[in-house]
């Protein structure tokens, strides 16, 4: 009786719930991208607009595209905020976790830390494999940015759902 009153979209999310933590996942991680992003356009263009000519030679982080201490300094602060919105979003939204958040928030920068070295390593191949076969230009740039941004999904959705951000069991 209880479930004929149920709207449809209630409905659909009960039954495909699987695929509803992963649209919540999916608008999450979108959404603090969008933060992230502005945060770290405001933070060059103002904040560390003149770090951006100090030049830093460091393999590493110029192997993820960071080549100046104004970059470096927007990156972390944005990224920072971007994963944290994303962390905080998905632990009380998307996943309802109850699991111990200190446990969860060592996981999770982990994680972060991987991803953001993988991220810079595909993009730097993909960057690389696309002039080698001459695909190059801004709409070049962008398949390989888009592409360079879904890979990772890969392993942080698996990671987030049954790793970081878990429900502790009941007993039925």
């Amino acid at each position: 009786m209880e479930d004929k009153k149920k709207n449809p979209f209630v409905k659909w999310t009960e039954n495909h719930a699987e695929f509803w933590k992963f649209i919540k996942f999916m608008i999450a991680g979108g959404g603090s991208s969008v933060v992230e992003l502005i945060v770290h356009m405001i933070l060059i263009s103002a904040v560390f607009k003149s770090l951006c000519s100090v030049a830093i030679t460091n393999p590493t982080l110029n192997m993820i595209g960071i080549e100046s201490k104004g970059y470096l300094y927007a990156y972390l602060i944005s990224t920072t905020v971007g994963y944290l919105i994303a962390f905080i979003l998905n632990r009380k939204i998307t996943f309802k976790a109850d699991s111990n958040p200190t446990v969860s928030m060592i996981l999770y920068f982990i994680m972060v830390v991987f991803t953001i070295f993988a991220n810079g390593w595909i993009g730097s191949a993909m960057t690389t494999f696309a002039a080698q076969h001459n695909f190059t230009g801004a709409f070049a740039d962008l398949v390989i940015k888009v592409i360079g941004m879904a890979i990772p999904t890969l392993w942080t959705y698996p990671c987030n759902r049954f790793i970081i951000h878990r429900k502790k069991k009941t007993d039925k």
